[in-house]
């Protein structure tokens, strides 16, 4: 059940960041789940250093506070993609 809740986490917070980030991301649903995916793991990680200022990897869970919280992450990876795929053209 908790690889379904990943599934869904990753799928709904890479759609959101994908429709609030201006541009054209493209690629198809395994894509936005993996960004959504990735978006959980940086947003987690972040929103523990700021509560606890230990770095450690986390994930928040399926909820509206952790759905937010993976969308954030997500809009940061973007972001990053950005800039690495630019500087490498």
């Amino acid at each position: 059940m908790n690889i379904i809740a990943w599934v869904v986490l990753g799928l709904l917070a890479g759609a959101i960041a994908k429709a609030i980030v201006p541009g054209d991301q493209g690629g198809s649903w395994l894509s936005t789940l993996l960004l959504g995916v990735i978006g959980a793991f940086i947003g987690g990680t972040l929103h523990t250093f700021i509560l606890t200022g230990t770095l450690q990897l986390a994930a928040p869970g399926l909820s509206i506070p952790g759905v937010f919280v993976a969308v954030l992450g997500a809009i940061i990876a973007i972001y990053l993609y950005g800039l690495v795929a630019r500087r490498n053209i």
